[in-house]
């Protein structure tokens, strides 16, 4: 430790406070990447509905029929949005636990949440590949 005249070597338990506080900065950077994520797919499936609506009004407004008034896109904006909100809440419980783990020196990684977010894109991803194929 440096107290500006000084340097002296760091203590034990020094080195431990600072481990576990990188430790506890980690764990917050891991729970904001998955806020992150949740406002993204909140933010995009909102973009479709609000898009899909556009296209609607405007297929009114021009009087056309080329445009399909009814389609998948409302439908998958509203799961996107949900899936948005349901991912805050296991990343808020992964966050806790791991914060209780770290304070007492036992951690045991957890990969249930990403194992739901996988399911969810591969299934998601199969199912757009679907609906684009069948409009072909």
């Amino acid at each position: 430790m440096y107290d500006g005249f000084k340097i002296y070597p760091m203590k034990e338990h020094d080195k431990n406070h600072i481990e576990r506080s990188r430790e506890h900065l980690a764990n917050e950077r891991t729970f904001l990447s998955w806020i992150r994520t949740s406002i993204a797919l909140m933010g995009f499936g909102f973009v479709i509905v609000k898009f899909s609506m556009f296209l609607g009004e405007l297929s009114l407004i021009l009087k056309t029929t080329g445009i399909p008034a009814k389609g998948y896109s409302p439908v998958i904006g509203i799961i996107m949005v949900a899936v948005g909100v349901i991912i805050l809440i296991p990343a808020f419980i992964q966050y806790k636990k791991n914060e209780k783990r770290i304070n007492h020196d036992y951690y045991v990684p957890a990969s249930g949440l990403s194992l739901f977010i996988t399911l969810v894109i591969l299934f998601g991803g199969i199912f757009i590949i679907y609906y684009l194929l069948s409009i072909l």
